[in-house]
């Protein structure tokens, strides 16, 4: 397709949410393997950069009075402190990426889709992905680390408030399988690139079109 024939569109933001152990952190992965017009938004952390952590790429590492300053300027498109560090999403990269027609990817949490709803709801596309089951919820969550049961059992715990937010999402995934689950996502995600509302160009287009037919 040639330049002149594309349709000039505005970049969405894909929300994935998930009680630990669902499957979407595995989902995100592959949407970013497959897909080449999506990229992972980079979050500010306050906390130490761990080995093998690249500022930039994993994080943008900075200091509490950095942080503290860009929640103060309304820098931040949603924020919130886990183990005493702090995690936030900057704007100017996610405006600047939505205007060049790039979409983002979010993996967050219930609360960070809900402060992302806050600021940026007609850019959003939230989807929030399900366990199978209780039973599978809590072999995945035995089987992927070497935790004890305690706390196992308080991840399921929690599970059960995070799976209580299911309604406040567009779409919901139940991850049975991981290879059809992905396909639904990225079904969600192509579909949702064309919203008429999307294309910024499609009077342009049209319009050109149409000139070009009368001529005809």
């Amino acid at each position: 397709m040639t330049k002149a024939n594309q349709v000039k569109r505005r970049g969405l933001l894909l929300a994935l949410s998930s009680p630990s152990g669902a499957g979407k952190s595995t989902i995100a992965k592959s949407l970013l393997e497959s897909e080449d017009n999506l990229v992972l938004s980079v979050s500010v952390t306050t906390r130490p950069k761990r080995p093998g952590e690249v500022d930039g790429r994993h994080y943008h590492f900075i200091d509490d009075a950095e942080f503290e300053a860009m929640v103060a300027s309304d820098e931040l498109l949603e924020h919130a402190t886990v183990f005493e560090h702090s995690y936030g999403t900057p704007r100017a990269p996610v405006d600047a990426a939505l205007a060049d027609g790039t979409d983002m990817l979010f993996d967050v949490d219930w609360q960070g889709a809900q402060q992302l709803r806050d600021h940026m709801r007609a850019d959003l596309v939230q989807v929030f992905i399900l366990p199978p089951s209780a039973d599978e919820l809590h072999n995945r969550l035995r089987t992927r680390a070497s935790d004890p049961e305690d706390v196992v059992l308080h991840r399921m715990s929690r599970a059960s408030d995070e799976m209580s937010h299911w309604s406040e999402y567009d779409y919901v995934v139940v991850n049975r399988d991981l290879d059809v689950s992905v396909a639904g996502v990225r079904a969600i995600l192509h579909a949702e690139r064309l919203r008429r509302e999307r294309q910024l160009g499609l009077v342009e287009f049209i319009n050109r079109m149409r000139r070009q037919l009368e001529k005809s």
